[in-house]
């Protein structure tokens, strides 16, 4: 029998499709699991082959909800950990109730850090950023098995804290029915993801004054939805900016594969965004639509590769614009080839074997 993982997050799990896929990698080759998150963003309802559960948080603001989880999963940990566990902890926010326990049962513990939590652009310059700097330079040296998002993100932390992580990127599982390319009129730009701040979003919205015979489509929710609705609304774009909400995994998966081109053109802000791999960009891979990217190391990675679509050096309309129309004059099939290449090497069944060896080694702890 093999040990029993407890996974925790603050998360209230229903989007997190990272969390989703190494449960079920882990789960699917033997190891018990049971999942912790919490309702925080609320408690859709959603079905699990294993054991899963969301700590309530009373909390207003995000600041105190931090704390109160951080309390709370460590008694929850507590009850449910024996001998016989192993801890994953995703991301810091849920590290330091993990490391405890992890020392006061001598259990083994495994941390993922799907960012650079301390270097995103929303806590910066902030007390909380101090404050969760603390917590990742106290606890991540004494660390000795991680995994993390992206080979850029695996340098950072061994050059700041010599930590060796194991990279496992956030990328899709491989789509083995291939889409067929669609005949649109007017053409779909999509963007899919959180609607966050610095991920390039109203740079585009304002490049679709000048893009011909295009409409752009936003799948996501998030805090600056509102902001970038009334943007819409000032540049007079409601009939070429359109935003889908949020969708289920399933769902959003057929949205895009009925796009003409995708774009990640997520800004500088902060380190964390900088040598991130953002999750769409593979996503856009898999249902073979094209790309316009900025330069940044994971993508020029990628790009380097296969000729998956177009890349930007700046966030100016017209920069975009011009990007954005040669890979629609150029279309989806001349792209197809090297797509095709890159959705056999962008794909979750080649991650599994980095995690599952992380996890047998954490099982002889």
């Amino acid at each position: 029998m093999k040990k029993k993982i407890l996974v925790s997050a603050f998360s209230n799990l229903y989007t997190d499709q990272r969390i989703e896929k190494v449960c079920k990698t882990l789960f699917d080759n033997g190891y018990p699991i049971n999942l912790i998150g919490n309702d925080w963003g609320g408690s859709e309802k959603m079905e699990r082959p294993y054991p899963f559960s969301r700590i309530a948080l009373r909390s207003k603001s995000l600041k105190t909800a931090y704390f109160e989880f951080n309390w709370k999963l460590y008694y929850e940990l507590k009850k449910k950990a024996d001998k016989e566990t192993i801890l994953l902890a995703n991301d810091i926010d849920a590290l330091l109730p993990n490391y405890l326990i992890s020392k006061k049962l001598n259990i083994p513990l495994v941390f993922d850090s799907h960012e650079i939590f301390t270097e995103m652009p929303a806590i910066q310059n902030r007390l909380s950023q101090k404050f969760w700097r603390l917590v990742e330079g106290s606890l991540v040296p004494k660390v000795e098995l991680m995994m993390t998002e992206s080979e850029s993100y695996a340098e950072w932390f061994y050059e700041k804290y010599k930590v060796k992580a194991v990279v496992v990127r956030n990328i899709p599982r491989k789509i083995l029915s291939v889409p067929e390319i669609p005949e649109n009129n007017p053409k779909i730009i999509l963007y899919q993801g959180a609607i966050n701040q610095s991920r390039g979003i109203e740079k585009m919205i304002v490049a679709m004054h000048h893009i011909k015979n295009a409409v752009l489509k936003i799948a996501g929710d998030g805090p600056k939805k509102k902001e970038y609705e009334e943007l819409v609304a000032r540049e007079k774009l409601q009939n070429k900016v359109f935003f889908l909400g949020k969708l289920k995994p399933e769902n959003l998966r057929e949205v895009t594969r009925t796009a003409d081109v995708g774009f990640s053109l997520e800004e500088n802000n902060g380190v964390s965004y900088y040598y991130s791999l953002p999750n769409k960009v593979c996503d856009y891979i898999q249902s073979r639509v094209p790309l316009v990217m900025i330069n940044f190391p994971e993508m020029k990675r990628i790009k380097n590769q296969f000729n998956v679509g177009e890349m930007v050096t700046d966030h100016k309309p017209e920069t975009i614009e011009k990007a954005m129309e040669c890979v629609l004059e150029r279309g989806r099939e001349y792209y197809r080839s090297e797509l095709d290449k890159a959705a056999e090497v962008f794909c979750w069944e080649n991650e599994e074997t980095n995690i599952l060896k992380l996890f047998e080694k954490a099982s002889c702890k």
